[in-house]
């Protein structure tokens, strides 16, 4: 790798732009996914709005949180789409695309900025319509800030390093997963006490949204390490197979974690409010 123009900690997406560069497939397919990603999170929104009223106002700030969370991934998702297109200039004597600018990067901290707003509420939401027997809420919804935002910070130093720097790579990668292990631990811990004494549908919504997030969740790893994955070494593949793996991993994750999580928790809202004796359906055809 010595020979490769550097590029400082660049994430390897730019170190493909310049050596081998992207195909048309790769990087269509990249710009798609992309577009795909944010067009999701707006349709997403509207559905979080329209379904806002069919819970009782007890359990409405989930759907609250929801909608902020999906304007955030929608806008920051659709610039990164944007910083994509733009990073990545077509060169008709080899048909490929490369970087453009030295300045004008793939930046992939558009998402880590998502993140670091949505994480938080992502995991406070569930405080909201489940009841905890044991734990207390300030005591959950602490562990899930501080652990969240801390995975978050750690990761977002650690991808600077991917292609400069292995070492701290998966120094900063390893820090981030300790605070991510926490996060399901506490999350189970929820997820358990929440099926405690709530209606049969209710709690397998509830079980649904455990699967859901342990699903999405393992992603993320996956993605953060896609370039070593592909390389098998403990040198990054400069591989635009892999950059274009990440993209997909990355949005599958996203959608899942935030829009069909959020789905869920609506339905689970919907049953409790039902239990509780609020019946949305009866009460729009009375009024």
């Amino acid at each position: 790798m010595d020979n490769l123009f550097s590029l400082g900690n660049a994430t390897f997406e730019n170190y493909v732009g310049i050596t081998s560069g992207y195909t048309e497939m790769a990087y269509q397919m990249s710009a798609h996914v992309l577009t795909v990603g944010f067009a999701i999170m707006l349709a997403a929104l509207l559905y979080f709005v329209l379904t806002m009223k069919t819970v009782a106002p007890k359990y409405r700030i989930s759907s609250v949180l929801s909608v902020v969370v999906m304007v955030s991934a929608f806008l920051l998702l659709m610039i990164q789409q944007q910083n994509w297109t733009n990073a990545f200039v077509f060169d008709a004597e080899s048909g490929r695309y490369f970087l453009g600018s030295e300045t004008d990067q793939f930046n992939n901290g558009y998402r880590y900025l998502n993140w670091l707003i949505d994480v938080p509420m992502l995991l406070f939401q569930i405080l909201f319509v489940v009841s905890l027997t044991k734990s207390t809420f300030s005591s959950v919804r602490n562990q899930f800030w501080f652990s969240g935002t801390l995975m978050i910070l750690t990761g977002y130093v650690g991808q600077f390093y991917e292609v400069t720097n292995p070492t701290l790579f998966f120094i900063w990668g390893a820090i981030s997963t300790v605070f991510f292990i926490h996060i399901l631990i506490v999350m189970k811990k929820v997820i358990t006490e929440g099926q405690q004494g709530v209606p049969e549908k209710a709690k397998r919504y509830i079980g649904m949204i455990w699967t859901i997030f342990l699903f999405s969740w393992m992603l993320y790893p996956g993605a953060y390490l896609m370039p070593y994955l592909f390389s098998l070494g403990l040198e990054p593949a400069l591989s635009e197979a892999a950059v274009v793996g990440r993209h997909i991993t990355y949005t599958v994750a996203d959608v899942t974690s935030k829009v069909i999580y959020g789905i869920l928790l609506t339905l689970t809202a919907q049953e409790m409010s039902k239990a509780d004796g609020y019946d949305y359906e009866s009460l729009s055809t009375t009024s």
